[in-house]
């Protein structure tokens, strides 16, 4: 998948999802995706800065 493939599948994903859920779902799960991102994004930078430690 290219950048925009991708760009619109997560666009059809929330524009489903925001059609099924209520508003404190939407929010919620809205909360937990962002918290996700940060985690994946933490650990991604960490396991850089200890590779670069290691050369």
């Amino acid at each position: 998948m290219n950048s925009c493939e991708i760009s619109a599948a997560v666009t059809a994903i929330a524009n489903i999802l925001f059609k099924k859920l209520n508003d404190d779902e939407v929010a919620l799960l809205g909360a937990i995706l962002v918290q996700l991102g940060d985690t994946l994004e933490t650990m991604s930078v960490q396991k850089e800065i200890c590779q670069n430690k290691n050369l």
